[in-house]
């Protein structure tokens, strides 16, 4: 087999890969953008909409359960691959660059507007900051930039377990060990279920935890929470894995359609006892109490996490392989797109609020709204530019074909 034939497969995965990378982050702010419409007994979003939808709140949950797990898996995954193209010094400045100085610059930029736009949003029914200003440390607003902040807590962890290793087994003997340990798992049709263990034993500890929340996200806190750690360390670390024996993917991809009913029968369920368990006290006459629902909670949403997450991976690989112009535009903007966009879904969420249009209605004015000026900035202030150096590594040519990766590599 000559080496060409022999990368092609390879390269054709990772252009499905890197599209379901910025595709978990576009799918950011679509959540975010029908936030304001889910139904709920109590706000937690800035404002509620006065015309909420039942269908929106089902996307809302679906995208919530594999969507980050997906995203971090996908960046430990890539994270390896960069780590290895560049060395340690290497990849420590490009995180350096490519994470840690949107995060810098980037929060204070975007928190600003996001802050008077809460403030807006006060005037109205249901709508205001839920949240009391200035903070107290370690509490913190990292708002939708906190992925960006554990990333780079990962990628700090990562870097010493791996020089650990590197250290204590200079042989590969253990690595190896961990390696066949590893694909055995992935092996089996029960993988998602072994990998739902961590996040669910996470679950059952947090004695305040429902499925609607999914895993809690450090947003408000400078130190990331157990079911953070657990959750998403989890999978960055599968990711990692992952890239070590790529031909795994093979397993996902055969698999998709498997996992996909099945995902979406656990999500379906899953989402229906959401109602059960936000529901007024009395206000359903069950058979069993909460604990026990809450229970059967957890034994459903932890494996829907993972066997979903498989499903979007599956059904990359097995319909989005190979380059596509479109694709790589998208998820080179994807990054630049996700910054920028809470301020603006969130004005416009304000906006829209109190018209007395249907909600998805509003929802689909609001994307129609927000998605082509932010396509505009991102082409013609970021693409071309030194920001896109900075946030996808490389400055862009407009005379050929868009090649590289997303900054979250």
């Amino acid at each position: 087999m000559s080496p060409s034939t022999a990368a092609t497969p390879a390269s054709e995965r990772l252009h499905a890969l890197d599209a379901l990378r910025g595709g978990a982050l576009l799918l950011g702010i679509v959540l975010h953008a029908a936030m304001s419409f889910v139904p709920a007994t109590s706000r937690f979003w800035f404002i509620q909409d006065t015309h909420p939808s039942l269908l929106l709140g089902l996307l809302t949950f679906t995208i919530h359960v594999f969507r980050m797990t997906t995203f971090f898996l996908m960046a430990g995954f890539f994270a390896r691959m960069s780590f290895h193209r560049r060395g340690v010094r290497g990849f420590v400045r490009d995180r350096l660059l490519r994470i840690g100085l949107p995060l810098v610059i980037g929060w204070p930029i975007l928190f600003a507007p996001m802050y008077f736009i809460a403030i807006w949003a006060s005037h109205f029914p249901n709508g205001g900051w839920s949240r009391s200003w200035p903070p107290v440390l370690p509490n913190f607003p990292l708002t939708h930039l906190w992925f960006i902040y554990v990333l780079l807590e990962l990628y700090v962890v990562v870097l010493l377990l791996r020089g650990a290793f590197v250290w204590l087994d200079a042989s590969g003997r253990w690595r190896a060990v961990i390696d066949r340990v590893f694909a055995g798992i992935m092996k089996s049709p029960l993988a998602p279920l072994v990998l739902a263990i961590p996040i669910g034993a996470a679950f059952c500890l947090d004695q305040r935890w429902i499925n609607v929340m999914g895993v809690r996200t450090p947003d408000q806190s400078l130190v990331t929470n157990a079911q953070a750690w657990i959750g998403f360390g989890t999978a960055f670390a599968i990711g990692w894995l992952l890239h070590r024996q790529i031909d795994l993917l093979r397993l996902i991809e055969r698999r998709w359609l498997p996992h996909l009913l099945l995902a979406i029968t656990l999500i379906l369920i899953s989402f229906v006892l959401v109602g059960a368990m936000t529901s007024a006290p009395g206000a359903l006459k069950l058979p069993f109490g909460f604990a026990t629902l809450r229970l059967v909670s957890v034994i459903l949403y932890a494996p829907a996490i993972w066997i979903s997450t498989f499903a979007v991976i599956g059904l990359a690989l097995r319909f989005m392989s190979g380059f596509s112009p479109t694709w790589r535009y998208l998820a080179d903007a994807s990054y630049w797109l996700y910054l920028i966009h809470l301020p603006i879904v969130m004005a416009l969420q304000v906006a829209l609020s109190q018209l007395d249009w249907p909600g998805l209605i509003k929802f689909g004015v609001l994307l129609v709204v927000a998605l082509p000026p932010m396509l505009a900035s991102y082409h013609l202030l970021v693409r071309f530019t030194f920001i896109g150096v900075v946030l996808n590594g490389r400055r862009a040519e407009k005379h050929l074909l868009p090649q590289g990766g997303i900054a979250t590599a």
